[in-house]
């Protein structure tokens, strides 16, 4: 009879060479993929990134506009405000001349006075605000030289008299004031 030998080599065995094979064929693929895995991650972390700074840009976008209509819009309301108002202002400069007028009716004048000082203040909290020319200095930005008058009782440019007042509305001006000027001689 014939013995076999069990302390044959391992590796010379038909079966044992094809695992070996089998191995060295499996490790190479296993490496590829998880290379390829690792690329894929990087990649799709790259575009996460990109992606997450795309919609932080598009979100300070998106607030920077927002603020710009907001803006716009109030722009636009005190624009209309200020065109109102304005249209207002002879009714106002009106009703200052008649308050000057002497009147013999003492209610009459009392009633226009009080009707003047509720319009008034009914400007004012909409946003008007008089021009002061009392103890001021003439400044082109604000005031309109009717009457330029050459004296030397006076220091040069100092309004001597308000022909018509002026208004600013909300900060911005809406009508110079009229007034007389001294020039030094």
């Amino acid at each position: 009879m014939e013995t076999v030998n069990s302390t044959a080599d391992p590796q010379s065995s038909p079966d044992s060479q094809g695992e070996g094979a089998q191995n060295k064929e499996v490790l190479p693929n296993l490496a590829e993929q998880l290379t390829a895995a690792n690329a894929d991650r990087d990649q799709l972390a790259k575009d996460k990134g990109e992606l997450h700074d795309l919609l932080q840009r598009r979100q300070a976008e998106f607030e920077n506009f927002r603020r710009r209509v907001e803006r716009e819009k109030t722009e636009v309301f005190e624009f209309a405000s200020m065109d109102s108002v304005k249209a207002l202002l002879p009714v106002l400069d009106d009703f200052e001349r008649a308050l000057k007028v002497e009147s013999t009716d003492k209610d009459y004048a009392r009633g226009m006075e009080l009707i003047y000082q509720r319009f008034y203040d009914l400007l004012k909290k909409l946003g008007l605000e008089p021009i002061s020319t009392k103890d001021v200095l003439f400044d082109p930005h604000i005031h309109h030289a009717v009457e330029m008058v050459e004296t030397d009782e006076y220091p040069d440019h100092t309004i001597l008299e308000e022909y018509q007042r002026g208004y600013n509305f909300k900060g911005r001006l809406l009508r110079p004031a009229m007034v007389k000027v001294a020039v030094e001689q």
